[in-house]
């Protein structure tokens, strides 16, 4: 007589773990997308970083012209 009560404890703990299994493959596929999401902003983050410091650059090479040439009319 000990086995039905056996066999049902090991049904409702399978059925169980199906549960859980089916919630962490939820949440695993939620936390790829939030991955997915996160990596894409980082990615154009970069690029704008990227971009903003080729503006940056392309002002800091005009300074000396810029400074040299207000020199040169200051002394004239």
């Amino acid at each position: 007589m000990s086995n039905p009560p056996q066999i049902e404890q090991l049904i409702e703990r399978v059925e169980r773990l199906l549960v859980r299994h089916e919630e962490l493959q939820r949440t695993n596929a939620l936390l790829a997308a939030q991955v997915d999401a996160l990596t894409s902003e980082r990615d154009s983050l970069k690029s704008r970083l990227s971009a903003a410091r080729a503006r940056v650059d392309a002002l800091l090479e005009r300074l000396p012209e810029a400074v040299g040439a207000d020199s040169n009319k200051n002394t004239a």
